[in-house]
């Protein structure tokens, strides 16, 4: 982890863009040609880091984000290649023929059902002699898998029906129950370890690449697992579950804040961090370890979200219907990241510190030396001690224009809601007295170049200068997020030159890779 925790120590930059919003040929960016194109783009645009969403696997039924996962260790198999699956001798080239699928925005049923069809005929090949031994082996190096692969395949029996509503014996975790259901549904328990092994040995050679490109990569950990996971299912002791309907009693989420009025009620469910059992948090702890070892093998930085959430956390009883009548309760704080260091190693972590921060959040951070997030759409209220505002940024920090969560840069300066001295301030903060929004997300692009802060990082659609109706993400709406993609054409030489100019110019660009990583082979053409 040496090369990823320094890269926080020198003045750099990168662009934000998951993986499912890269161009494709099957409806959602997958880990194939787009995805090394990407990692070409940045490295000829001088930048150091490609920050991403959670990877995991997502569902129609939770809005299909990444913050809602059924496995906190898992790969989403809707980010797996056909492409490269033809180059692995798993699938025939004519067995490619698409529908037709849309370059701007993600069709989720329309990509689980072809990609289900093309991975099954994947599955069929892989039972050629060729492959035997290799999902056993990978299997064994990722023990975790066969319980996740027994979850899907329950579902599937169950008709998707949630963990917590299975018969008794399955949901309390009976042990003859499991034992009969590993024997009657082997086939299909395997056939979705297939697609994990399948997911991690295409993720593992991108990461590679990246490496050879200089690209760092930039996980994001939700702090919270979702109820209907196989982390809920196979460690139920250490959530705040009710011991005999298995439902949470208690809920994630935060108060009142900029995005919302009636706060977030995001329904995950708590971390028994107080638990009067020794035994409980121990386990609670080694689920941590895994999962961050996980991570750190997927990625080489990690975000950190919800950082606050480490200190002190809002719990919100889990029949209100919103998250206003919470209350915040203790976190882990010092003592979780001493011991995961202990167990880990150092980590390079980004502190997501957004929201409602107290001074003690900001002690635990800067105890721990990590650097934290400055949103420049949040710097704007004509407020000289804005923590936002460029001069307010400190060196260990990383600066945003947006995030996913955010407007992008030119729809907020078009949004009729903001008031006009808000965007005056801003323009004036980039030197510029005049109203043309079109040229908003280049101003917001030069005061984070310009900014104290060692690292910046770019959403694609603020380099791009779109607007809203490109929006990864509106927090609190149910529909219409984590569509958005990136046409093929957008990501070219020009913008890549224009966005070097820039990095060189605030002093940005990395030092220069030895020449045999710069003329790497692109391994995927």
């Amino acid at each position: 982890m040496t090369t990823s925790i320094n890269i926080l120590a020198q003045r750099s930059s990168g662009v934000l863009l998951p993986v499912f919003s890269l161009p494709a040929p099957c409806g959602i960016g997958d880990l194939g040609q787009g995805a090394y194109r990407f990692i070409d783009f940045l490295a000829d645009a001088g930048q150091s880091c490609w920050q991403i969403l959670p990877l995991g696997p997502t569902s129609t039924d939770l809005g299909n984000s990444p913050y809602m996962s059924a496995s906190a260790l898992a790969g989403n198999p809707l980010l797996i290649s056909p492409e490269l699956l033809v180059e692995d001798g798993l699938l025939l080239p004519h067995q490619l023929s698409y529908p037709e699928f849309s370059d701007y925005t993600i069709d989720y049923q329309q990509v689980r059902d072809h990609k289900d069809y093309l991975l099954n005929l994947a599955w069929e090949a892989f039972q050629d002699p060729t492959y035997t031994g290799r999902l056993d082996d990978f299997i064994a190096a990722q023990p975790w898998v066969q319980e996740f692969g027994l979850f899907l395949a329950l579902k599937d029996w169950h008709d998707q029906a949630a963990w917590f509503q299975w018969p008794k014996p399955l949901r309390m975790r009976d042990a003859n129950a499991l034992a009969t259901a590993h024997r009657e549904l082997r086939a299909e328990v395997r056939k979705h370890c297939f697609k994990q092994y399948l997911f991690f040995e295409q993720w593992l050679r991108l990461k590679d690449y990246a490496q050879k490109r200089g690209i760092l990569l930039i996980g994001d950990l939700p702090i919270y697992v979702a109820m209907d996971s196989v982390d809920l299912w196979v460690n139920q002791d250490i959530f705040t579950l009710d011991n005999e309907t298995c439902e949470a009693t208690h809920v994630a989420g935060v108060p009142p804040d900029y995005f919302s009025e009636t706060g977030q009620r995001w329904g995950n469910p708590l971390y028994n961090w107080n638990s009067s059992s020794a035994d409980v948090r121990a386990r609670l702890y080694d689920w941590w370890e895994e999962r961050l070892r996980q991570n750190f093998l997927l990625t080489d930085i990690l975000r950190l979200d919800h950082f606050r959430g480490f200190e002190s956390y809002w719990s919100i009883p889990a029949d209100e219907e919103t998250a206003i009548n919470g209350q915040w309760l203790p976190g882990p704080g010092m003592t979780f990241f001493r011991e995961m260091e202990q167990r880990v190693g150092k980590m390079p972590l980004i502190a997501e510190d957004l929201g409602v921060i107290t001074p003690e959040v900001e002690a635990l951070r800067d105890a721990l030396d990590l650097p934290g997030m400055k949103i420049l759409l949040f710097a704007f209220d004509c407020l000289t001690d804005n923590s936002y505002l460029p001069y307010n940024c400190p060196v260990n920090s990383v600066i945003y224009t947006g995030t996913h969560d955010n407007e992008t840069a030119v729809g907020w300066f078009l949004n009729p809601d903001v008031d006009r001295a808000f965007k005056e301030q801003a323009k004036r903060f980039s030197n510029k007295d005049n109203d043309n929004a079109g040229s908003f997300h280049t101003d917001l692009i030069y005061l984070a170049m310009a900014a104290p802060s060692r690292l910046a990082i770019f959403p694609m659609q603020d380099l791009l200068g779109f607007g809203n109706d490109c929006r990864m993400n509106t927090p609190g709406q149910s529909e219409g997020n984590w569509m958005w993609r990136c046409a093929p054409h957008y990501i070219n030489e020009g913008l890549a030159e224009w966005l070097r100019e820039q990095t060189r110019f605030f002093g940005r660009l990395p030092s220069p890779l030895p020449s045999e990583k710069i003329h790497d082979e692109h391994p995927h053409t």
